[in-house]
Order: structure tokens, then sequence, then C-alpha cells
């Protein structure tokens, strides 16, 4: 993969994600989700992320979403689906999310010109490469694309942005899997590449001092990182190999564009995620890293 290609992959998905993660961050859909009987933020998340998976349970869930402790999963699952059905999560998170974009893209921010022709083109180009993108292997991306796709641009740009990072997710677990790095392993990775912190994933990974210090230790075994949880050289080979093919495999989704278009497609989606970055809904760090510019 060329450099160029690797820069490509990566600012896409950033910006991709700034669309899809309102649907975590942002009022709407978080109460939206709450509104249909969901008890917490947690049972929310769970019931709208899994939903298109139908009433899944949280042995399948933890599995697919790879990072989660299980007990946290399965305080949520499968009882969301007692308060409703994953048809109406899928309901809630699409128009909750979808009313946040709204708000975001409305207020504009700094943003100096209409952004209605960016989310047309946005819209137009994603969908492209959303229905394009192989389904093998890639469990939640398969039951995402398995959903009607909305007619109204915004929606349908949102749709595509899930699909996506959801295809870009189930890549990135492929490869954690291959180089025999485990979902919690993944996360204390992560804070040692410095993407995210030990706070973050304190609090939105469920870790406590003692299970952090145990992979910290396993890690440590392997040579990939120090006592104080910092990469070795052999650890920051192992991260930047990891994230290379992670942006390869996503990467051959967008395939179906040609060079303009792929330019076209990041400078569309370059204000909105702008536009979304100002509303301040989005944390400056996630457990997935930075996502807004």
């Amino acid at each position: 993969m060329s450099t160029r290609d690797a820069a490509t992959a990566r600012s896409t998905w950033r910006r991709m994600e700034s669309i899809h993660a309102v649907t975590y961050f942002s009022p709407e859909p978080v109460g939206a989700l709450a509104d249909a009987g969901y008890r917490g933020f947690w049972m929310g998340y769970f019931a709208g992320r899994a939903a298109p998976l139908g009433a899944a349970g949280p042995e399948v869930v933890a599995a697919l979403f790879y990072n989660f402790a299980l007990a946290r999963v399965a305080k949520a699952l499968p009882d969301a689906w007692g308060f409703a059905a994953p048809e109406v999560a899928l309901e809630r998170r699409l128009t909750g999310s979808v009313a946040a974009l709204t708000r975001a893209f409305g207020a504009r921010g700094d943003i100096d010109h209409d952004l209605s022709a960016d989310v047309d083109v946005a819209s137009e180009l994603a969908g492209r490469v959303a229905r394009s993108a192989s389904p093998d292997g890639r469990a939640l991306f398969a039951a995402n694309a398995a959903l009607a796709w909305p007619d109204d641009p915004l929606a349908a740009l949102w749709h595509a942005a899930t699909l996506l990072r959801e295809q870009r997710g189930d890549g990135h677990v492929a490869t954690l899997v291959a180089n025999g790095i485990t979902g919690r392993q993944a996360n204390v990775l992560q804070a040692a590449a410095g993407n995210t912190s030990r706070d973050v994933m304190f609090v939105a990974r469920d870790y406590d001092d003692g299970e952090w210090a145990a992979i910290v230790a396993a890690l440590g075994e392997r040579g990939l990182v120090t006592g104080e949880n910092e990469l070795t050289d052999e650890g920051a080979a192992l991260h930047a190999e990891i994230e290379r093919r992670t942006d390869e495999l996503a990467l051959a989704a967008f395939d179906c564009l040609d060079d303009d278009e792929l330019e076209r497609l990041g400078a569309a989606l370059r204000p909105l995620a702008a536009a979304v970055a100002a509303t301040g809904d989005l944390p400056a760090m996630t457990p997935m890293g930075r996502i807004t510019d």
C-alpha cells in the first residue's frame, strides 16, 4: 500500500467515524434509545449497535465487538430485548442520529458554505463504496448491509458511514486475531500507543487495576510493552503493522471510485466532519482514538 493510500484510508475513516459516532455521543440518538425503554446508556448502546444481528445474546455480541468484557455486555443483553425489540432499536438509532446530524449541519459551526451539496456528494459516493464492500468474514458489516437503504440523503450518508466503520472494524478484529492480540489486550496496546488513555479505557471498557496490570504483564512477556505500558520497539512495529493491514483491508472497498471521485469524497466529508466536531458532542479522546481532525 502506498503512503497516500494509507493516509486516505485513515483520514476517510476518521471523517466517516465522526458522522457515525453521533450515535453514541449526541443527545438525540441517546435519548431516542432511552425513550424506547432501554435502561441506561450501555443498554441503549448495545441494543442499538447489536440490533442488526437480531435478538443476539451477550456471547455473540462480546465476540463480535471484541474489546468489551463479557460481564459488561451481559448486563445489557439479552434483557434489552424485553424492553424493546431490535427493530425498535434500529429505528431509534437511525432517526436519532439523523436528528443529531441535522442539528450539526444546520448550525454549520464555522463552515462558510451550505453543507447540503456536501451531504449529497458524500452520500452518493460513500454509498457506492459501502455497496461494493465485501461482506466475507465481516459479520457486523454484513448484518448492517442487510438492512434497507434509507431514501433520504442524510440518512443514507449515516447508513453508509455505519457500514464502512463496521467493515473496517471487522477487518481490524481479524488482524488482531491473526496477530494473537485479544480484545482486552488490544485496548491496553491502544493506550500504550498513545491513541487513547488508561483513564478512558477504565471508564469505557470496564478495567480495574488488577486486570490492567495482568494484561500489561502478558504483553510485556511478549516484548511488546514496558512495565509502564509504553511500547517497545517490537510493540511499536506490531502496532504499526496492525494499523497498516487494517488500512489495507478497509481501502479495498474504495476500488470502485477513481482518483477524482475519491478526492471528491474526501473534500465533501471534511466540512461535514468539522461541523459535527463543532457541536462539541464528540469527546477529544475515545476508546477508538481521536476521531476529529
